[in-house]
């Protein structure tokens, strides 16, 4: 089995059974994204207890690649400082926005390496990135609910 295919067999088994999927409850920030022009859509939850994200929870609908994406940022920064959940987004969101020539970070994306060879797909980029963007706009809400002084 060569690489394209290992990451394509990741891609399906996260797309087959996503981690973190349905809803949850407690939650302070909720992002709704649609993808226009294929129809993919996420809701997502974060549930912030100090400076670690407690839990992320999402519903979404749409291709395997926004699917597979959401479940492997669950894996990715669901229990992590928030600090780590945004540079590890940011270190994503480069790599889909390579156009091809990024090389990822195994030991920091792990499973989230299968989508490097999606950044050669503009069209495929804005799939894998919907759930990531959902959370980076859910955070920003959390944050904006959260009293002065934090969880105290």
């Amino acid at each position: 089995m060569n690489l394209d295919e290992l990451y394509q067999e990741v891609i399906l088994d996260h797309y087959k059974r996503p981690r973190g999927a349905g809803l949850r409850d407690p939650y302070e920030g909720e992002s709704h994204q649609v993808n226009p022009t294929c129809g993919d859509e996420i809701t997502l939850r974060v549930h912030v207890d100090g400076d670690k994200v407690a839990d992320i929870s999402y519903e979404n609908v749409g291709c395997s690649i926004s699917k597979a994406s959401a479940s492997v940022m669950y894996e990715l920064i669901n229990g992590v400082s928030v600090e780590e959940a945004l540079a590890k987004t940011a270190e994503f969101t480069a790599l889909m926005n390579s156009k091809g020539q990024g090389k990822a970070d195994e030991e920091s994306l792990e499973d989230a390496i299968a989508f490097e060879g999606v950044s050669k797909y503009p069209m495929r980029v804005k799939c894998a990135l919907l759930g990531w963007m959902a959370f980076k706009d859910a955070l920003v809400r959390a944050e904006a609910a959260t009293p002065a002084g934090g969880n105290d």
